[in-house]
């Protein structure tokens, strides 16, 4: 509780951190710090960031994906959409070649995209940050934390209309068979995902 009472007899006073034990302190002070959580639904975003592990297969294909839908809404508010992945091991490198082909046969380009690592500054700057797997939630949860910051974490197929197990597989160790399933499960969660935000704006 964010409130303390002192009673003695019939008289009784608002507690201080100072006329508390140590460990009754500490409580008081985590209480009255704790941010007040909006019991209000969240409003349409107006950026979203796609993130995966390395940011050259799974995210780069929802930036893409995600992109189509919104372009194929006449009525769709101005979005800022951008991926990223939670480690630098590919910075600066195009996507996968098999993730440039998969979307090209849907007629999707990718070509134009260049992997980056999440920054501090994307918890600000995003209203919308989609995990790809419950890992990379974990990491952005961690990075969120360490940061600040008052983007929204979600993974992707929380949009999904049958989620399986929540997540994104990394097809990078697969074969070319494995980025075309990942592209169906991306692109079905991207227009649950488009639809929604389309609504709500």
């Amino acid at each position: 509780r964010s409130i303390y009472r002192l009673r003695c007899g019939s008289n009784s006073r608002t507690a201080s951190a100072a006329d508390l034990s140590p460990h009754a302190a500490v409580c008081y002070r985590s209480c009255m710090n704790r941010p007040k959580r909006s019991t209000s639904p969240p409003s349409a975003p107006r950026s979203v960031l796609f993130v995966c592990l390395g940011n050259i297969c799974r995210s780069p294909l929802a930036e893409g994906i995600f992109r189509a839908c919104i372009a194929a809404h006449s009525s769709a508010p101005p979005l800022h959409v951008d991926s990223a992945g939670t480690g630098g091991w590919h910075v600066g490198e195009p996507p996968d070649p098999r993730s440039c082909e998969v979307a090209r046969r849907h007629g999707i380009s990718l070509e134009q995209q260049r992997a980056r690592r999440v920054q501090p500054s994307d918890f600000e700057i995003f209203d919308l940050i989609v995990a790809m797997d419950a890992s990379n939630l974990r990491d952005l949860e961690a990075l969120q934390r360490q940061h600040g910051g008052g983007a929204r974490l979600a993974r992707l197929r929380d949009w999904d209309p049958d989620p399986d197990t929540g997540d994104v597989p990394d097809p990078y160790y697969g074969r070319a068979d494995g980025f075309a399933h990942v592209f169906t499960l991306v692109e079905r969660a991207c227009r649950a995902l488009a639809n929604e935000v389309i609504g709500s704006a």
